[in-house]
């Protein structure tokens, strides 16, 4: 067995094409000995990849795009897509008739202030007609302090991928209210990124192997399914829950039968960060994005 460490940078059902290749057995079929863990504040997945000690992490285009901003060519490379659309829900404290971005004016939001879903949830609102100065956008933290703050009272709506926020409506503390894909539509969301030596290698090729086949079981199976071999990876969640949450995101169109990173998805992520003032240039696919391992 190749011991072979991946890193995320969130952790949610929404990422469930990797989870599945470490839960359902599809790496070790390959001969790969997968370890799991998910980033922190004083340890990311870029760093991970620089030092070694994370061989594939779940990123996004879009991380690269800074390093690009200053002129510095990333010291790795996106091969291979998770998700083709924005996986991050408004759930709503006290929830009247149908949601309509206005709503949001005034009122306390607690969004992810990480890059992406911030860039994200502002160019949502901008395809709304909202701005959001409008609205009180609070930061929190992190994924769970930001759970826990709402649950404690703080803010009117939160911004937070599933299967938290469709716990929190189970739980009856709020009702989600809008998922975020169904405004900003089919893009480059989240990715799995390697060192290019990384990605010439066998092990690359024996992972891609792998995970094309969880990426299919994944889009296959039944989400009941799905959440039963994936609970043990969300104590937080109720099985129930959690099938419903992968079920949305079926429906929602997140994960696609190819792998690849289209250029059409690409371009559609940057000008997402464009017209939110997340950078300035228009950086070619080509320095960001390769094929995927033995394509």
């Amino acid at each position: 067995m190749s011991k072979l460490n991946i890193m995320a940078s969130r952790h949610s059902a929404f990422y469930s094409p990797l989870i599945a290749c470490v839960s359902g057995g599809y790496l070790k079929e390959e001969g790969l000995e997968p370890e799991y863990t998910v980033a922190t504040p004083g340890r990311t997945v870029p760093e991970g990849l620089l030092d070694g000690s994370v061989d594939v992490g779940q990123l996004a285009v879009s991380a690269s795009w800074g390093l690009l901003e200053q002129g510095i060519q990333p010291h790795f490379m996106h091969f291979a897509q998770i998700n083709a659309r924005d996986g991050f829900f408004l759930t709503a404290r006290n929830a009247e008739g149908e949601f309509d971005w206005q709503d949001l004016v005034g009122r306390r939001v607690l969004v992810d202030h990480l890059g992406q879903p911030m860039a994200m949830f502002r160019f949502a609102a901008a395809k709304a007609g909202l701005d959001t100065g409008e609205m009180d956008i609070v930061d929190c933290g992190e994924p769970d302090q930001m759970d826990a703050a709402f649950r404690d009272g703080t803010g009117d709506y939160i911004h937070q991928q599933g299967g938290a926020p469709q716990q929190l409506q189970k739980e009856g503390l709020g009702k989600v209210v809008c998922a975020l894909g169904d405004v900003s539509g089919q893009l480059a969301f989240s990715s799995l990124s390697a060192t290019p030596e990384w990605i010439a290698s066998d092990v690359a090729r024996a992972f891609m192997h792998g995970y094309d086949k969880a990426r299919r079981y994944v889009i296959e199976a039944s989400a009941g399914e799905i959440a039963a071999m994936e609970q043990s990876y969300f104590p937080g969640i109720d099985l129930d829950v959690l099938a419903a949450t992968i079920e949305r995101y079926k429906a929602l169109g997140c994960w696609t039968a190819h792998a690849n990173i289209t250029k059409e998805s690409y371009h559609a992520a940057l000008i997402v960060f464009q017209t939110s003032g997340g950078i300035r240039q228009d950086h070619p696919y080509d320095r960001v994005v390769v094929a995927p391992p033995g394509d």
